[in-house]
């Protein structure tokens, strides 16, 4: 018999934090046996715990952790398609897979995700413009439902449920394994060009013009510039380097572990405020030289906060909102420019503020990304209710410009919103009551926001 144990958890932001009922089983009876006796009234599955807020949270109520489940279970070399459990994280494919020319073909900035967590989630990163979300280069998954059976999800099998399940934070059922196509890479170098924007406009024209030269683009923002500097920037542009680019003495997968940094404590709130945040800001632009070209090694370039183990502690015992918007391409720059506009008369500090461009929207039904302009960053929650407030404030501006909220890092904003955005929410809900009509898999987002129906 697997066993619970109630443990106080949180995402990534360190907010909010709530009891459940915790469950760490290691083989699929295991599972099955969990839900058949039902000791809890629902269930979440919870793989790394990098989603921000509350999706994978399930106050009073069961978690299930995938850690142990993260094995490996073919490859096939012909077709570059690795099948793996849920549990499996990117830096363990990368560990594995990038020594022999391989990489996944899309991922977040943190390789501390795990599969299960990336089609929950449908995440996106650098080259959505070029790639999509995680969920292009899904074959299949095979999920556990409510009803005890193993379904095979796929664009041909089981349609709907796959493209519910895709996005669907956990909702419809346990994610087991998966079918992946990894990307062939010729070495572990990345070649970055940095340009600079001296304001928000000319940020999205570099953006839009370089989107067809680059695979991967991203822009770091100084959310706290004024005036005719408002959303002045550094462009990290990057493309993979082929083996024939590199210096003959330098071995194509020989990329240097770098020694990584704990933050062993939670830091005094009045460490990231917005003098210091104004003089790294400053610090920063200033770095790069526009036009400045680099070689940079995977680690660096997609994950390099991943460096600073425990980097959310930085924000305090308070903890932190990541707040991160698409707005589509029509309306991107009066939006931006409006969030933007509030964040610095509010002195809003915040230490990582980046911009992307997205592509077109995958087929999942609560899928994030779609044809726009992102922006995320991190906001202190060291004022308490003021700045939840505040931060609700921000979601009305996006709700007028036609943007949308990513549900791996809200947990404030409100269910009309949320609905609003979400305009696929009740063909989602018909497919959720279909396979799962007793609500078996539930989370404290899905009953804030009244996804499972008339719940509280």
């Amino acid at each position: 018999m697997v066993r619970s144990m109630q443990t106080i958890l949180s995402g990534w932001g360190n907010f909010p934090k709530q009891t459940g009922h915790v469950y760490r089983p290691e083989k699929y009876k295991e599972l099955q046996e969990i839900l058949r006796l039902r000791n809890q009234s629902n269930f979440i599955s919870r793989g790394a715990g990098r989603s921000y807020g509350d999706n994978a949270l399930n106050e009073e109520n069961g978690v299930i952790l995938h850690t142990r489940l993260n094995r490996f279970l073919s490859f096939d070399k012909q077709t570059h398609v690795l099948e793996c459990e849920a549990g499996v994280t990117f830096g363990e494919i990368i560990e594995c897979f990038l020594p022999h020319g391989y990489l996944p073909p899309v991922t977040p900035g943190t390789k501390y995700v795990t599969i299960g967590g990336a089609i929950s989630n449908d995440v996106h990163g650098k080259n959505h413009h070029k790639d999509g979300s995680f969920s292009n280069h899904i074959l299949d998954f095979k999920l556990l439902v409510a009803s005890g059976e193993f379904l095979t999800c796929s664009r041909e099998e089981n349609q709907e449920l796959f493209w519910a399940t895709v996005g669907g934070i956990g909702l419809t059922g346990i994610i087991l394994s998966a079918r992946i196509k990894l990307m062939r890479v010729e070495s572990a170098f990345i070649e970055v060009d940095y340009k600079k924007a001296s304001n928000l406009d000319e940020t999205i024209v570099l953006l839009s013009e370089t989107a067809g030269e680059y695979q991967y683009s991203v822009a770091w923002i100084d959310c706290l510039s004024r005036d005719r500097s408002m959303g002045r920037s550094v462009l990290m542009l990057g493309n993979h380097v082929m083996q024939n680019e590199l210096d003959g003495k330098v071995e194509p997968f020989s990329s240097k572990r770098k020694r990584n940094v704990n933050i062993p404590f939670h830091f005094p709130s009045f460490g990231l405020n917005p003098y210091s945040m104004k003089g790294f800001n400053s610090l920063y632009y200033h770095r790069f030289k526009d036009g400045f070209r680099e070689v940079a090694d995977y680690d660096s370039f997609f994950y390099p906060l991943d460096r600073l183990l425990n980097w959310n502690r930085l924000y305090g015992k308070a903890g932190f909102i990541q707040y991160q918007v698409v707005f589509p391409m029509e309306t991107a720059s009066k939006g931006l420019a409006v969030l933007l506009q509030k964040l610095t008369q509010a002195g809003v500090a915040s230490f990582l503020a980046v911009l992307k461009t997205l592509g077109e929207k995958s087929g999942g039904l609560l899928s994030f990304p779609r044809e726009g302009y992102t922006l995320a960053l991190d906001i202190p929650l060291k004022g308490g209710t003021e700045t939840l407030g505040f931060i609700r404030n921000l979601d009305q501006v996006v709700f007028t410009h036609g943007g949308v909220l990513y549900l791996a890092k809200d947990s404030i904003i409100s269910p009309d919103l949320f609905a609003h955005m979400y305009p696929d929410l009740p063909k989602f809900r018909e497919i959720k009551d279909k396979i799962d009509p007793c609500c078996l898999f539930s989370s404290s987002m899905a009953r804030r926001l009244k996804i499972v129906g008339n719940l509280e």
